[in-house]
């Protein structure tokens, strides 16, 4: 195993590089830039994605919990109105 420690990477160009199996711990990414990036079998906990943007994306099987939802959008409709329309479907008596 190759361990990467107290580095600045700032700036650089990873071009065909495998990171399978990869850690990334206390990790600064702010501004990158991911373009063709397979994140399949992925685990991302305690991560900041305010602002990113997500584009053209394969998210079958995403699980999300924990989270806050605020201004984010999935297909221009903010997911807070998705789920209290959800919430409210599902919790009023006589909806099948």
């Amino acid at each position: 195993m190759k361990r990467i420690e107290n580095e600045d990477l700032r700036r650089s160009e990873i071009l065909n590089v495998n990171l399978s199996e990869t850690t990334f711990r206390d990790v600064s990414l702010e501004g990158a830039t991911f373009s063709d990036v397979n994140l399949s079998g992925a685990s991302l906990e305690d991560v900041s994605l305010a602002g990113a943007v997500i584009r053209n994306a394969n998210c079958s099987g995403v699980s999300i919990a924990d989270a806050r939802y605020d201004g984010m959008r999935i297909d221009g409709i903010l997911v807070t109105d998705l789920l209290l329309h959800y919430r409210n479907k599902v919790e009023t008596p006589g909806n099948a």
